[in-house]
This record gives C-alpha cells, sequence and structure tokens, in this order.
C-alpha cells in the first residue's frame, strides 16, 4: 500500500497535500484499490465553497458508488478535467495524475484534524485486521 510521508489522510481516505495556502486533494491508494476500477467521478464546480468534511466530489467504480468529502475547508480553484474522460487516472496514480482538485486554504488550524503518515498506515493495518 503506497502511503507517501509528505500528506495528511483522513479516515474516509482522502489525501491532502498543502502548499502555502493551496491544498491539493484526492482519494488515497487504500481507497481506490478498495473500490477497484473507477469508471466515473463528479468533480466540483471551481469557485465553489466547502467546508470540512463536506462532500466534494462522487466516484463510481465496478464495486461501488462513494462520496469523496473535502479534507479541508475552502474555496475551489482548479480540478483535474482529465479525469472526466478518463476516471482510471485514479487507480493508476491516485497521488499525483489523479488528484481531484485544488482549493484555497480557508482554516489552516483544521489540519490538526487530519492524520500525518504514522496515524493514517496505524489506522489502515487496523482496518485490515478487523
Amino acid at each position: 500500500m503506497n502511503i507517501p510521508e509528505s500528506l495528511f489522510y483522513t479516515k474516509e481516505h482522502e489525501w491532502a497535500r498543502i502548499e502555502g495556502n493551496q491544498v491539493t486533494f484526492g482519494i488515497s491508494d487504500y481507497a481506490q484499490s478498495t473500490l477497484g476500477d473507477i469508471t466515473f467521478i463528479e468533480l466540483p464546480e471551481v469557485g465553489v465553497e466547502v467546508a470540512q468534511s463536506d462532500t466534494l466530489a462522487a466516484i463510481e467504480s465496478v464495486k461501488a458508488a462513494s462520496d469523496v468529502y473535502a479534507p479541508l475547508s475552502g474555496k475551489v480553484i482548479k480540478v483535474n478535467q482529465s479525469l472526466e474522460g478518463t476516471p482510471e487516472i485514479i487507480n493508476q496514480s491516485p497521488y499525483e495524475d489523479g488528484w481531484l482538485c485544488v482549493i484555497e486554504l480557508k482554516d489552516e488550524s483544521e489540519k490538526e484534524k487530519l492524520l500525518d503518515y504514522a496515524s493514517y498506515k496505524t489506522y489502515i493495518e487496523g482496518l485490515s485486521i478487523a
């Protein structure tokens, strides 16, 4: 399971890459492998304001449909348009080419509610045992 150490995570398996006041979001390698082959994604509109834990996007796969939640609050400033025609990019490269959107961070203190690498790794290992 690929878990980059430089990212932050949620218990719903979203990741966040924080660079200054911009945050790139996506779903984790664990999430994409659990979902299976991704067949469709509904991305948010640029300009939409989201609060932490709000539904941000929807993903459909051969196994299930799933909501994606905003790891942090802010305004959507960019979406990954290439996913609309080829959503399977998320399966192939969840942390690089398969990012979902970028927001302008509203409240940096929300970062404290996210999991770091070690915490997320421990959380996933606990799920595997259950």
